[in-house]
């Protein structure tokens, strides 16, 4: 898709985009390839250009500059050609307030590799493996998870951020990522029900009772958070593309679930569930 995109370039906005596909300029190669184009000489020349200066960007993989030009809401436009070097991400912390609120485990994903780090284990390794992606896909990371990643390792993450929780929402889906993920059909199993702040419990009964299911707990549900954000990233792409002319075209197939590396310790879930009961009444 973002061989056929052009809102990228100053100027030109959704309707002179589609104004475009419409006239059959839907590729750059459309714009190189094709020395008479429906367009004023001076915008023909600008928008070549901008195109050649694309496909340079490409090349040399800058996924940061198409980040940089691209409108937030049409982020996704990049994901196939950067998917090879797209991180999936996520992350837990203590939840506790201000800046005592400190990261517990980190899950990233790949597409291939699961990589996760716990806190006064392996956490510092993230700032190193982080340097290998162009791009990250999160839910909510614009927010939460990025921001605080940063200040954490005072480190600069990928430019090209695809946050699910805005892309989603631009297509109907909403009520937090629990809540995509079952409209959307995906099932968490033995995680289901479990959220962020029974994450939380499941740390401090890590720390605080040396419960190591509790920690391996912890992890399978974070990892499942990262893995379950390749395909609802590939779930909202395709719907994207109903809205432009490629949709019969640049269909993506939904990839094979991953298997997690830890399992959930079902006692220790129900007991962490009971504990939470209890902070309700």
């Amino acid at each position: 898709m973002l061989r056929n995109t052009f809102c990228h370039i100053p100027g030109i906005g959704p309707k002179s985009e589609a104004n475009l596909w419409k006239h059959g300029i839907r590729s750059w190669d459309d714009v190189t390839k094709n020395p008479i184009l429906e367009l004023p000489r001076r915008n023909h020349q600008l928008l070549k250009t901008r195109v050649l200066e694309s496909v340079t960007r490409l090349e040399e993989g800058d996924a940061g500059y198409f980040a940089d030009n691209l409108p937030a809401n049409e982020m996704w436009r990049l994901f196939p050609e950067f998917r090879d070097s797209t991180v999936y991400l996520d992350i837990e912390t203590t939840g506790m307030a201000g800046s005592e609120n400190t990261i517990t485990t980190i899950a990233t994903f790949d597409g291939e590799t699961i990589l996760y780090y716990v806190k006064d284990h392996n956490l510092e390794s993230f700032r190193r493996d982080i340097e290998r992606y162009r791009a990250v896909v999160t839910f909510n990371g614009r927010c939460f998870d990025v921001p605080f990643l940063e200040r954490y390792f005072g480190i600069r993450m990928p430019r090209a951020h695809i946050d699910l929780r805005f892309l989603l929402k631009s297509l109907g889906y909403g009520g937090g990522l629990k809540g995509c993920e079952k409209k959307l059909g995906i099932d968490r199993e033995d995680l289901d029900g479990v959220d962020g702040f029974f994450a939380v419990l499941l740390w401090h009964d890590f720390k605080h009772n040396n419960n190591i299911r509790a920690l391996e707990t912890l992890l399978a549900y974070n990892i499942l958070d990262a893995v379950n954000l390749e395909t609802l990233m590939v779930m909202a792409y395709n719907r994207k593309l109903l809205n432009t002319p490629f949709a019969e075209t640049h269909q993506l197939p939904l990839p094979r679930p991953a298997e997690n590396l830890f399992e959930a310790d079902i006692a220790t879930v129900k007991r962490i569930m009971d504990i939470r009961q209890s902070y309700s009444h």
